[in-house]
């Protein structure tokens, strides 16, 4: 079975998928006339202060916790090992790729939250849904409903395995590794966490989420930034690698294998998109909830999520590894410092910390792992019941907060070799259904765009008024 998902995974994941994330994204960009960089400072600005006439609007949490949660969901151990893995496999130029695959991703964001909030209804319990399920059922019509129950499908079961229990398994390996607890015992205490959490509904996750993730963020940020600083004699090289290398091959020498232009575009833009789940549609999963008096408001607090977790959160990740040299088993081009070949993912990222701030940096790592691993699982858990919801109603959302619980304890005590496989799968087919619905109401996200900034004075809709 393994055998057979790496197959599929390979096709997947192969050119076709990433020049169509890279392309709707580039679509979007051109339709939308570059509104990811002209309004980014604006789209701060309505993110992180309070606008008293969106508090007073229709909907569960606000702007920021509505980002907080979708943030929780995205900032995970991608930022950490699925940087490092790039970089190993692409080289330095990777991250320049993966900056283009952030800025064009935004725009993917923007549109994904901006139908979110055009097409969402309220259920039962008197709370919004949203999602890619309701933008293409509601919005391009009844009869592609299929295409929506599709996406609900494959993003349930991704909730599973991409957002939990691949998470909680690698918690419990740094939980083993560097405080010696074993995976039964932290099975239990995820278990019991996590279920505090999402019982609690919406507003106790976006409660969490508020507070946990600019903590965790701001930590990892700081640490990065201190060894940046202590090694600013290779900022510049640093910069000057990443651009080099995004055009050029890295040659062969020691235990480095080398790197050609197109491997550094392929792991960019996948771990890009794999870091800030532009395509995915998960941000139109919670951005339905947001209070705003206007969609693009949502969709622009949306899209800064994309340029944190992308653009800061993983260059602090890719430079410290360019740094300290621990991208390269060869030297590291500009630092001279070797190590164990056989190091990858979180562990690399691990010693790279360890090697500037001593068992001290080894620990941030480690904790952060933790943290960003939970975030995710809380995160996910949003995702994975709304798509359970739509498929089978409220009534019966209990059951998927039992299923979700099981997973998360079984991550930490199994190997999760298969898990991953089927997690990569439903990740990658939840994105057909998604570009399909976004391309295909495209002329909305252009009407809604064009409504706000051509209404300076009064940027108030009805939001269903595209059904």
């Amino acid at each position: 079975m393994l055998d057979i998902l790496n197959k599929i995974n390979e096709f997947l994941w192969g050119a076709p998928s990433l020049i169509l994330l890279f392309g709707t994204g580039l679509f979007l960009t051109f339709v939308l006339k570059g509104l990811q960089f002209k309004k980014l400072g604006y789209a701060f600005k309505l993110a992180f202060t309070k606008d008293k006439e969106d508090s007073s609007a229709d909907g569960d949490v606000s702007n920021f916790k509505a980002l907080m949660t979708s943030l929780a969901g995205m900032i995970g151990n991608g930022n950490i090992a699925g940087v490092a893995t790039g970089i190993t496999l692409g080289g330095p130029g990777a991250i320049f790729w993966m900056w283009i695959a952030g800025l064009l991703g935004m725009a993917t964001k923007y549109a994904e939250a901006l139908l979110a909030q055009v097409y969402r209804v309220k259920n039962e319990n008197g709370e919004y849904s949203s999602g890619p399920m309701y933008y293409i059922e509601r919005g391009i019509g009844k009869k592609w409903k299929p295409l929506g129950v599709a996406f609900a499908i494959f993003a349930a079961i991704a909730a599973l395995g991409t957002g939990n229990g691949v998470q909680s398994n690698t918690i419990a390996d740094v939980m083993s590794n560097s405080f010696h607890v074993t995976g039964w015992v932290t099975g239990v205490l995820l278990v019991i966490l996590t279920g505090l959490i999402i019982f609690g509904g919406l507003k106790r996750i976006s409660n969490v989420a508020g507070v946990f993730v600019p903590v965790m963020a701001i930590l990892y940020i700081a640490s990065s930034l201190l060894i940046i600083f202590l090694n600013y004699d290779k900022i510049i090289p640093a910069f000057g690698l990443i651009f080099e290398y995004a055009f050029t091959p890295v040659s062969a020498a020691g235990g480095f294998t080398g790197v050609v232009v197109s491997q550094a575009i392929q792991h960019g833009v996948s771990k890009g998109i794999f870091s800030n789940e532009a395509g995915l549609g998960t941000v139109a999963l919670i951005s339905g909830n947001a209070k705003t008096t206007h969609p693009v408001k949502q969709a622009l607090v949306a899209m800064t999520g994309t340029f944190i977790v992308t653009i800061i959160v993983c260059t602090m990740t890719g430079l410290v590894l360019i740094i300290t040299g621990f991208w390269d088993p060869s030297g590291g081009l500009i630092s001279g410092v070797t190590h164990n070949p056989n190091l990858e993912g979180g562990a690399l990222t691990s010693m790279a910390f360890s090697s500037t701030l001593g068992v001290v940096g080894e620990y941030i790592v480690s904790i952060s792992v933790i943290f960003f691993g939970f975030s995710t699982i809380i995160g996910w858990y949003v995702y994975g019941s709304k798509c359970f919801e739509y498929l089978f109603g409220l009534k019966y959302i209990a059951i998927y907060g039992v299923l979700y619980l099981a997973a998360t304890y079984l991550g930490a005590v199994v190997d999760l070799q298969v898990m991953w496989a089927l997690a990569d799968t439903t990740n990658a087919l939840m994105i057909i259904p998604n570009l399909i619905g976004l391309l295909l109401l495209y002329k909305v996200v252009k009407r809604e765009t064009e409504n706000y900034f051509s209404n300076p004075i009064e940027k108030t809709t009805n939001l269903n008024k595209s059904v």
